[in-house]
């Protein structure tokens, strides 16, 4: 069992301005080799924005954030953490941390929602234009 912990969120932040996600597993009786943050925007599907290996380090990014969000670990803390910059209006969402025990390079697809069996409850990002 993995449990999640989201903070960070907020705003509004307005646009082109940064934030800072924190996703923390806790209570683990295994360590999560994948872990990644999701958004959902009212009306729209739950959508992959970064993933990352915790044994390795390589990362996925979707094309929308690549070049404004980066993806870190701290493995000591069990923590991911996602660094948004540049912020646009329609990165405006409910952000999701997940987990899966399985490495993401097992993953058919690492911005899969199914591929993972671990979440966190959200945490709101607001942007203002």
């Amino acid at each position: 069992q993995v449990q999640l912990a989201e903070s960070g969120g907020g705003g509004p932040v307005q646009a082109g301005g940064s934030l800072r996600l924190s996703c923390t597993a806790w209570e683990t009786t295994y360590m999560a080799s994948c872990m990644g943050w999701f958004r959902q925007a009212p009306g729209k599907e739950r959508e992959g924005v970064a993933s990352i290996y915790t044994n390795g380090d390589a990362t996925y990014y979707a094309d929308s954030v690549k070049g404004r969000f980066t993806i870190s670990q701290d493995n000591a803390k069990h923590t991911v953490y996602l660094q948004m910059n540049s912020l646009k209006p329609e990165d405006a969402a409910m952000y999701y941390c997940a987990a899966d025990l399985r490495p993401c390079p097992f993953f058919k697809k690492w911005d899969t929602a199914t591929e993972y069996a671990y979440w966190g409850q959200g945490t709101q990002v607001a942007v203002s234009s």
